[in-house]
């Protein structure tokens, strides 16, 4: 009897017909495979078919973007009033913006003011309503868009009227305070009360960044509240430490976002002020001495050198935030 033991395994081979049935799948798969011809067209295809839905943007943008952008910086340098051609003057306009223009420093004085003490009172007002708002359930979608609808009208013309009604002499404002034996003979034709006036409707326009910050402490793990209880921490304690750091990117977007647009504050101005910018220039923002150089004085290279003056300004405001965002701003899963 011939042992097997050591006897290399044979290697069964497939039945032919089952060898033949294996390649005509792979043949067939083959054939459904598509080459890389046709793929590269397939994929043309869809190139073309999103540039389509682009084009009506890029048109746009190029149209009433790009190209007055690029029209105003070349009117910057030029000396232009709307009905003759522009005439080349090269830096005069910039020259005299800073050296020859009084009004033009005054209004950035009092647009700084405005920034620099309204945004920071706006933010620290839609912070606090948003956390009082955080801790209610019942009836907080009522009251949620209650302070969420001044931001809706606030920069509306019959706003503006209204609040000019409110803060002139003999008004309700004016009238609640002689109330109490303060006589002021109204806030809008007062030199030192007509910025604070003015501070006083933006911060009131509050509701935007606290949407935006009720949001934010909605993402705030409550394990951090009852941790830093558990180690002794009272309320500020836990908002110093807890709330603010898991909020500092919320305030940095905040920030940014308020900065800019207290910057291009107009509407509001020129309805109080009747478009003259007084008391005494008080409430002649840059954007409204803008538009004032630009249309009611014909001016529009001087204005145009302004709005990029303006552009620049609010370019390197926001790169310095940006650059100094990593300091103080905390993200997610980021390890500081």
């Amino acid at each position: 009897m011939t042992s097997l033991k050591g006897a290399a395994p044979t290697r069964s081979t497939p039945p032919t017909s089952k060898r033949n049935g294996n390649e005509a799948a792979t043949l067939k798969n083959s054939e459904r495979r598509p080459s890389t011809t046709s793929r590269r067209r397939a994929a043309r295809r869809e190139d073309v078919a999103g540039y389509g839905f682009l084009l009506p943007w890029m048109l746009g943008f190029l149209g009433l973007t790009l190209g007055p952008m690029v029209y105003s910086l070349y009117l910057s340098f030029t000396r232009y009033d709307l009905f003759s051609d522009p005439t080349w003057v090269g830096f005069d306009n910039y020259i005299r913006m800073f050296t020859q223009d009084p009004q033009f420093l005054q209004s950035v004085q009092i647009t700084l003011v405005y920034v620099l003490i309204g945004t920071p009172i706006k933010l620290a007002a839609a912070l606090g309503i948003a956390m009082l708002l955080n801790y209610r359930d019942k009836g907080s979608g009522f009251f949620r868009s209650s302070f969420y609808a001044p931001s809706l009208i606030g920069a509306s013309v019959s706003v503006a009227i209204v609040w000019r009604a409110m803060f002139s002499a003999e008004g309700p404002v004016d009238n609640s305070l002689s109330l109490f034996g303060i006589n002021i003979g109204g806030w809008v034709g007062n030199v030192s009360l007509v910025v604070p006036m003015m501070i006083l409707l933006a911060v009131w326009q509050f509701g935007a960044p606290m949407v935006i910050f009720l949001a934010g402490l909605k993402q705030v793990p409550q394990e951090l509240y009852e941790a830093a209880e558990m180690d002794g921490a009272g309320p500020f304690r836990k908002f110093k430490s807890v709330t603010l750091p898991m909020l500092s990117s919320v305030i940095f977007f905040n920030l940014l976002l308020e900065t800019i647009n207290a910057f291009q504050v107009f509407s509001s101005a020129y309805i109080i002020s009747n478009g003259s910018g007084g008391p005494a220039g008080m409430t002649n923002f840059y954007t409204l001495y803008l538009y004032k150089r630009g249309f009611s004085d014909g001016q529009m290279g001087y204005a145009a050198a302004m709005a990029w003056v303006l552009l620049i300004v609010v370019a390197i405001i926001a790169f310095v935030l940006f650059r100094t965002s990593n300091r103080w701003v905390h993200y997610a899963g980021e390890s500081k």
